[in-house]
């Protein structure tokens, strides 16, 4: 090791004895040595989309762990009860319906074979009809016929219909013959009464028309 010159100079034996301009010097080269250094551009750019990438990652692991899986869920028990009562409801209705229905048919069934049964009675009804208009059926065996007749078709719900000064009706009454001189027709003369049986209609009455001033 070298001695110096002058061992008793302080800036010989004092290494932290500097000049001020040493000071400076050596001031200056400390802060350059605490300030960041400096980083290439393209490394920088590098880094920042890293980050986003990675910023990006984290969202959408976020949302697919927030997110539950969709599994199909099963309806509620309120839900089940409103649907068996749906279903129930449309039964009882398609059901009543459906007896509706049968019992209409059933109802018009019968009444068409009880007409066609009580037709065959009307031949007796047109004799008694006109032994009445004779005047046979004031008393005696005969007439006690005739009501105990009368009184069977009529629990049988069969009537009779058509009467002098009753309007015309082509739907029901059988015209022979037109005596009116315009469009006011009536009945003028029963040849032979109708039938019917609630609705339906047995046999229509044959009648004479006449106008209803001439009635």
């Amino acid at each position: 090791m070298t001695m110096p010159n002058d061992p008793g100079n302080p800036e010989n034996t004092d290494h932290e004895s500097m000049t001020p301009n040493e000071a400076e010097a050596a001031a200056e080269r400390a802060a350059e040595a605490d300030e960041e250094p400096e980083i290439d551009p393209s490394l920088e750019a590098d880094l920042e989309q890293a980050l986003a990438d990675v910023a990006d990652v984290d969202v959408e692991s976020g949302a697919e762990a927030d997110a539950e899986p969709t599994e199909p869920t099963e309806p509620s028990v309120e839900d089940q009860l409103a649907e068996r009562t749906e279903d129930l409801q449309r039964l009882t209705a398609e059901y009543t319906n459906y007896r509706r229905r049968t019992q209409r048919e059933r109802d018009a069934a019968v009444t068409s074979t009880k007409a066609q049964v009580l037709s065959q009675f009307l031949p007796l009804l047109d004799d008694l009809e006109l032994a009445r208009q004779h005047g046979d059926l004031e008393e005696g065996p005969l007439k006690a016929f005739a009501d105990k007749l009368l009184a069977t078709v009529k629990s049988q719900k069969l009537e009779a219909f058509a009467a002098e000064g009753d309007d015309f009706d082509p739907e029901i009454h059988e015209a022979v013959q037109d005596l009116s001189d315009g469009e006011d027709q009536v009945v003028g003369t029963v040849l032979r009464r109708g039938y019917r049986v609630g609705d339906r209609l047995v046999r229509t009455a044959m009648v004479i028309i006449a106008g209803r001033e001439s009635e």
